[in-house]
């Protein structure tokens, strides 16, 4: 049955009840022939063999909706980085606007065992490198009153909004040299953040508990070997607190010295996103340029299920509802 919800006049939800093992996807809608991140948003609900379940259609955002994660409470959280945008959406269907976060260019979201929030900024600096400029076809907006898009910083909130501190991670830029804390992690020690500026070569950390940056737990320099470049793009911990790596083409076990204990190769590249599984035996991966989702298996990388979301260069969140 469609609902509409209330919060936001006219979002339009098929969402089912939520199950353990459901797979929620951020693939926006893109329908601007002048801007390539710009579109209708949309959020789908697959079950546990990533078959379809549900879809939610956004009134709140412009561009590409993504970093959807679960908080304690089971709301589903979400982000459009470039409307300055941050959406809670509650089982009863609700979708609810979090304006009191400001407007920062917030990609996605971390919670602390303490009920804090982390969010991280998905953009630093004011400028692009002009070979990546003239091959964009969307628009980074400063924020306001400024002449900058952020500061690539990661930022402590209480649940209803205080800012608390704000963390001076370095970040790398990318291949655009703009992109800042695109994805983080916070490790079980509640304490390091391991993070990247996604396609950059570094995989960061930083000590929230004594404020400084940590030596990467990864990083690559030039010369490269032949194929694509070592790039970072996301990263997750398991349930047992091993930490999954994705960088583009292949998923890795990076272990606490840095070292890729384990390497599953995926089909191609494109590889962007990760979320690790509640029962500890799997993967779910989605490749940005194709669409596709896949659920594969941590031992040895067998793809078990597949969903083609239909939105190639489109998918920017990916999450698992643990219950």
């Amino acid at each position: 049955m469609t609902t509409l919800l209330s919060s936001v006049p006219s979002s339009v939800s098929t969402l089912a009840p939520w199950q353990p093992g459901d797979v929620f996807v951020g693939a926006t809608v893109l329908d601007d022939p002048a801007d390539d991140h710009a579109g209708k948003g949309r959020i789908l609900q697959l079950d546990a063999a990533l078959r379809p379940k549900g879809e939610l259609q956004l009134a709140e955002t412009t561009h590409l909706v993504g970093g959807l994660k679960f908080d304690p409470q089971g709301v589903l959280w979400a982000f459009d980085s470039q409307g300055f945008v941050v959406l809670n959406i509650h089982r009863d269907g609700r979708v609810v606007r979090r304006a009191e976060f400001g407007a920062r260019a917030w990609s996605h979201v971390n919670f602390a065992a303490d009920g804090t929030l982390l969010l991280a900024e998905h953009v630093v600096g004011g400028t692009i490198k002009p070979e990546i400029q003239a091959r964009m076809k969307t628009s980074i907006p400063f924020m306001p009153g400024t002449q900058r898009f952020g500061d690539g910083h990661v930022f402590r909130f209480t649940p209803d909004g205080r800012l608390l501190q704000e963390y001076g991670t370095e970040t790398h830029g990318g291949m655009g040299g703009f992109l800042g804390v695109t994805m983080s992690a916070l490790a079980p020690d509640q304490r390091t953040l391991v993070y990247c500026s996604e396609t950059g070569p570094r995989l960061m950390r930083y000590d929230l508990a004594d404020d400084r940056q940590l030596p990467d737990l990864q990083s690559f320099a030039p010369p490269f070997p032949p194929g694509p470049p070592p790039m970072f793009f996301a990263m997750d911990h398991a349930s047992d607190g091993a930490l999954w790596v994705l960088r583009g083409g292949s998923l890795h076990l990076v272990d606490a010295a840095g070292q890729s204990v384990r390497q599953l190769p995926l089909e191609g590249f494109g590889w962007a996103l990760v979320d690790c599984t509640a029962d500890g035996a799997h993967a779910l991966v989605s490749n940005f340029f194709t669409g596709e989702v896949a659920k594969i298996a941590s031992a040895d990388g067998r793809k078990v299920a597949s969903f083609a979301t239909g939105a190639p260069k489109a998918v920017a969140g990916l999450v698992e509802y643990a219950g």
